[in-house]
C-alpha cells in the first residue's frame, strides 16, 4: 500500500514544472494588476507609498495584490 498516488519521480517531471508555470503566471498577473491600478490612480501609486509614506495608498496596493493572488489561487486550484 502506497501512502501517495504518484511516484517522486512523477512529481518532480510533471508536477515541479506546472507548479513553476503557475507561480510565475500569478506574479505576473499580480504585477499587471497592480500597474492597471497605478495607471487608473491619480499621480504615481508607487511614489506615494515609497517616498511620501502614504499608509493609505499601501493599503489599496496591498488590497489589490491580496485580491488578485486569491482569484488566482482559486483558479488554479479549480
Amino acid at each position: 500500500m502506497t501512502l501517495f498516488a504518484y511516484t517522486l519521480q512523477q512529481l518532480i517531471t510533471e508536477g515541479l514544472p506546472a507548479t513553476v508555470i503557475f507561480a510565475v503566471v500569478g506574479m505576473v498577473l499580480a504585477l499587471v494588476a497592480y500597474r492597471l491600478l497605478d495607471l487608473i490612480t491619480p499621480g504615481c501609486l508607487s511614489r506615494e507609498i515609497f517616498e511620501n509614506r502614504n499608509v493609505a495608498a499601501a493599503i489599496l496596493g496591498g488590497a489589490l495584490v491580496l485580491g488578485i493572488c486569491i482569484i488566482i489561487a482559486a483558479a488554479v486550484a479549480g
